[in-house]
């Protein structure tokens, strides 16, 4: 059916070209193909312009919540306050920076880059403060509430026009894909430089686990208990040889160097990468925040990608979020598992530019099927295969093969429902920013989820903080939660992506169509122009 609505539409804005050619309109739409080429240095430039979303990520995602509890020292339930009501407000911004981005009128550096311009600043100094430790004891759960939200906020500020902007670097589909997937590469690599900055540096700040033999009778409770009552006798040491001072000082440390990171990444962006002006043509009526939602959630193939995409993001989070215990405890690789995840995210880099290859060669669709189901056979054999080093680097680096796939193809399917959208509703303009914003929000919704699940899963099955083993009930969780229950989500999301309608054959008349567009447009701007010029 979708393709039958899709012939109908393509024949009928056929008849765009049924008209004589005008010498200066050929002459200017050339030079417009000549300047949507984007050369290696400007991929580049773009490219590390997402570094910082995925340094900060890491560094938060892995260290937060043992350095609100070890050096912080706050109350464990506090500590989940903060973790869940910052993830929550970062999830809830992102559609409301969208809107907002999507009213900003042209500057003459852009409509996107003036945003990433002015919340760089103030989401440095923000981050900084998260990682430091204030003198008031009463005042640290809003201190830290205060700033984990607002670094949230202002890192949306930065994010969301980032990723719209792929649609104001070039007009043409392939170059954007080539962008992308430039972008995709710097991002994994982001990952890899945030874990290890941070982990090398705070590294000695883990504590020792706490070992429990198999008749002791020790609730989970009790465990936790007896770690916060040593943790008020001994304040100012965390292992042998190292204060609490030395500990804040290695996390101020760290956070400056991943300050400096990011500054200097805003800065590449903002003076490597022209944002191109989207058309000639007058831009849509400003509409309200639900007319937005409204505008996005009536695009069939856009609630079809994001739909697809959220149960394979969750699925791939699921694995990731809690491979590194699955590796320590069901495996019992405690001294291993950081080479187990470097070794993922090493994978994922190197694959990048073959899932590029692939769906330039093969399509999208098919790259969706493939790459996010390649890890499938190895999930099951981590699970069903004695404990193994070598047949979990194995799994690992098959792991990173697919994240690598779910890292590249969302970006790079977006700019074609966005295309879509355009050739649908030609008089509807300016709107790439919601777009981009409300499939940060559902990926974010995943991720929480993914937390959510997984806390409560293993609180239930009686998992013993920092203990050196965990009950049986533990492992068998741990082994649904890495193997059986992402299969069961990727499944539904390649079900979920059977009705995606755009397939290579409607992504290229779309770009037809679209240029066809543009080439009108130059048209006009020419027949007024000599209007102009006879009056």
């Amino acid at each position: 059916m979708a393709k039958g609505e899709g012939a109908d539409q393509y024949s009928n804005n056929s008849l765009l070209t049924n008209k004589p050619v005008n010498p200066d309109v050929v002459k200017l739409a050339g030079k417009r193909e000549q300047c949507d080429r984007l050369s290696i240095c400007n991929k580049l430039c773009y490219a590390v312009g997402g570094a910082p979303y995925q340094i900060t990520g890491c560094a938060l995602g892995f260290f937060l919540q043992i350095y609100l509890l070890d050096v912080a020292q706050l109350d464990p339930f506090y500590a989940s306050i903060i973790l869940f009501v910052g993830r929550a407000w970062d999830a809830v911004t992102d559609p409301i920076i969208g809107f907002m981005v999507s009213r900003s009128p042209w500057t003459r550096f852009g409509r996107m880059l003036p945003w990433i311009l002015f919340s760089t600043p103030l989401a440095v100094v923000s981050y900084f403060l998260i990682w430091y430790v204030p003198v008031i004891e009463n005042g640290k759960v809003i201190w830290y509430l205060v700033f984990y939200c607002l670094f949230q906020t202002l890192q949306t500020c930065f994010h969301v026009p980032y990723s719209a902007l792929t649609m104001f670097i070039s007009e043409d589909q392939k170059e954007r894909d080539s962008a992308t997937a430039y972008r995709m590469t710097v991002e994994v690599l982001g990952t890899v430089i945030g874990t290890a900055v941070q982990g090398q540096i705070v590294g000695m700040a883990n504590p020792p686990c706490i070992p429990v033999a198999p008749g002791d009778n020790i609730t989970t409770e009790g465990l936790n208990s007896s770690l916060l009552l040593g943790q008020e006798v001994n304040t100012t040491v965390i292992s042998p040889g190292i204060t609490l001072d030395q500990t804040k000082t290695a996390y101020m440390i760290a956070s400056g160097a991943i300050c400096s990171i990011y500054v200097l990444c805003a800065v590449v962006l903002f003076f490597g990468v022209k944002e191109k002006k989207e058309s000639s043509r007058p831009r849509s009526e400003l509409m309200s925040f639900w007319q937005g939602i409204g505008l996005v959630m009536g695009h069939g193939p856009y609630v079809r990608l994001v739909m697809g995409f959220l149960f394979t993001s969750l699925a791939f989070m699921l694995l990731e979020g809690n491979f590194a215990l699955f590796c320590c405890y069901t495996l019992g690789f405690r001294n291993d598992f950081q080479n187990i995840l470097l070794v993922i995210m090493l994978a994922a880099m190197l694959t990048i530019p073959f899932w590029q290859w692939f769906l330039t060669k093969f399509g999208k669709k098919n790259a969706v099927y493939i790459g996010t189901s390649s890890v499938i056979p190895f999930m099951i054999l981590v699970v069903c295969v004695k404990s193994n080093l070598i047949i979990t680097y194995m799994v690992s680096f098959a792991a990173g093969v697919g994240v690598a796939a779910a890292f590249l193809l969302p970006w790079s399917m977006l700019p074609d429902v966005v295309d879509d959208f355009q050739v649908q509703n030609p008089d509807s303009r300016g709107h790439e920013a919601i777009f981009y914003s409300f499939y940060v929000f559902f990926t974010k919704f995943a991720s929480g989820i993914s937390l959510g699940i997984s806390t409560l899963s293993l609180d239930f099955a009686g998992y013993m903080t920092r203990g050196c083993t965990q009950p049986e009930n533990v492992d068998i969780t741990l082994k649904v939660l890495v193997s059986a229950a992402p299969i069961g989500l990727i499944l539904i999301g390649l079900v979920l992506f059977r009705s995606y309608p755009i397939d290579e054959e409607r992504r290229q008349c779309n770009r037809k169509l679209l240029q066809e567009q543009r080439e009108n447009e130059v048209d006009s701007e020419t027949d007024s122009t000599e209007l102009t010029n006879m009056v």
